[in-house]
């Protein structure tokens, strides 16, 4: 799947704040927000077919009065000579007929957008995704992490060998989320790891974080050799591309976009997001 980036539904938009006058009596805006987006967003001419959803919309606590909205984007749009897929998700606030698409506290610097998680959905906990322990465990732990990010480096390998040894505690769910931006050799990495997990080798996902290998490497054939070196099996261009492979590769990225998984690694605990990711250490094993 081919993400647009995020920087495109926010370039066709030409002002943070926007009028859904019409409607300022109203307290759910969800049609009203789908309806200015669509036609604010969808009359750009480089738009050619966009599906405008309301995934999940929120109270905010502080400040008051204020809703917001996660807005899922799926369509095509013209890029110089090619045809882009759009797939993608943002958050609008809305109050009295006013839609902004960001809010900050001036005395702090956070920026709201931060702060709105969406629900993890008991449908994101899914068998391809179980990695380590029981589905019937008593917590359940999402990770979603590039095995490239320095960060996941250090965090990812430590907690997934912890949990994976009370499997009657932790049903532990991992999404590949390469961030190809930064690390092109990611996804091809990612990739081959999927095809291992579906094979049944599911620990091969800690010799993954150890591959001695430049992440800005494109070459998707010497990713592949220096993979294989590493898991002690031939992984083909081939294998890593079938059906089944790039389907759980787009579910993984979907599930992450309709989180606005945006960094890594990036964790839930129970469902509810875990900034700190250390809740699972709170945990009375048995």
């Amino acid at each position: 799947m081919l993400s647009m980036s995020k920087l495109l539904v926010t370039l066709l938009l030409t002002s943070s704040l926007f009028s859904v006058g019409a409607y300022a009596k109203t307290q759910d805006y969800s049609a009203q927000v789908v309806d200015f987006l669509k036609k604010s967003i969808g009359g750009n001419p480089n738009i050619i077919s966009l599906d405008v959803k309301v995934v999940d919309k929120k109270d905010l606590e502080k400040p008051q009065g204020w809703q917001a909205y996660i807005v899922s984007f799926d369509g095509k749009a013209k890029v110089g000579n090619d045809e882009k897929k759009i797939s993608q998700s943002s958050i609008y606030f809305v109050k009295d007929g006013i839609l902004a698409t960001e809010l900050i506290d001036m005395k702090t610097g956070i920026k709201l957008n931060d702060t709105v998680t969406p629900k993890f959905q008991n449908s994101f906990y899914t068998k391809e995704n179980l990695l380590f322990g029981s589905a019937n465990a008593t917590h359940k732990v999402a990770i979603f992490s590039d095995p490239l990010c320095p960060f996941c480096k250090s965090f990812v390998p430590g907690a997934l060998t912890y949990m994976k040894k009370y499997p009657r505690d932790f049903a532990v769910y991992y999404y590949h989320f390469p961030l190809e931006g930064l690390h092109p050799a990611s996804p091809t990495i990612c990739r081959a790891a999927i095809y291992m997990e579906m094979g049944g080798d599911k620990d091969s996902i800690f010799k993954i974080y150890n591959l001695k290998i430049d992440p800005r490497e494109t070459d998707e054939q010497k990713i592949l050799d220096i993979v294989s070196a590493a898991v002690g099996k031939k992984i083909t261009k081939e294998a890593i591309h079938s059906s089944v492979v790039e389907a759980q590769y787009n579910a993984g990225q979907d599930i992450a976009r309709a989180l606005l998984v945006n960094g890594t690694p990036s964790v839930y605990f129970d469902g509810e997001k875990d900034a700190a990711k250390t809740k699972y250490k709170s945990v009375k094993v048995h």
